[in-house]
């Protein structure tokens, strides 16, 4: 029994919109993400409500660009690796997958996420691009009920012609 594999469709990208709202909805996450990390991290060092403000002005904002760029590595690595979706995905129906349809490997989500820090890299969407964290990973963002859909009816029609041996 001869195996084929199943290569995307192009017409399974997710939409402009849909991408522009999975950024909007994270980006929320991200800002809750920050604040409780802020608050952790002031009552780890032994602060008190009042001097947690205190304490975030002087960290400057080198800090906070060091804790906003790492918090937002951890963020999309542990939502993407684990469910290749982060919360804007899963409430948008969208997915992040390889161009066989299948959930990337951890070292290709992390390829990913490392190419959202290039500068623009948000820009590159524009006009309807796949955009560079997404091309230069080789990864594509779909909607899950029509990939879903798609390779089903993919290993359906494989199965055509095929005896099952008992």
């Amino acid at each position: 029994m001869s195996q084929s594999t199943y290569i995307l469709d192009d017409k399974l990208l997710a939409s402009v919109g849909a991408r522009f709202l999975n950024y909007i909805i994270d980006l929320f996450a991200f800002i809750i993400l920050f604040v409780i990390t802020a608050l952790f991290l002031g009552i780890l060092i032994g602060l008190g409500f009042t001097e947690i403000g205190v304490w975030m002005d002087n960290m400057g904002d080198f800090g906070w660009n060091v804790i906003a760029l790492f918090i937002s590595l951890i963020y999309y690595l542990v939502m993407e690796g684990l469910f290749s979706r982060s919360i804007g995905k899963f409430i948008t129906g969208t997915i992040v997958v390889d161009e066989n349809g299948q959930k990337p490997d951890f070292g290709t989500i992390f390829k990913r996420n490392l190419c959202r820090f290039i500068p623009f890299d948000a820009f590159t969407f524009l006009g309807g691009s796949r955009g560079w964290h997404d091309s230069i990973s080789h990864t594509y963002v779909v909607n899950k009920k029509a990939l879903d859909e798609e390779i089903k009816i993919f290993h359906e029609f494989n199965l055509i012609g095929n005896k099952e041996v008992i």
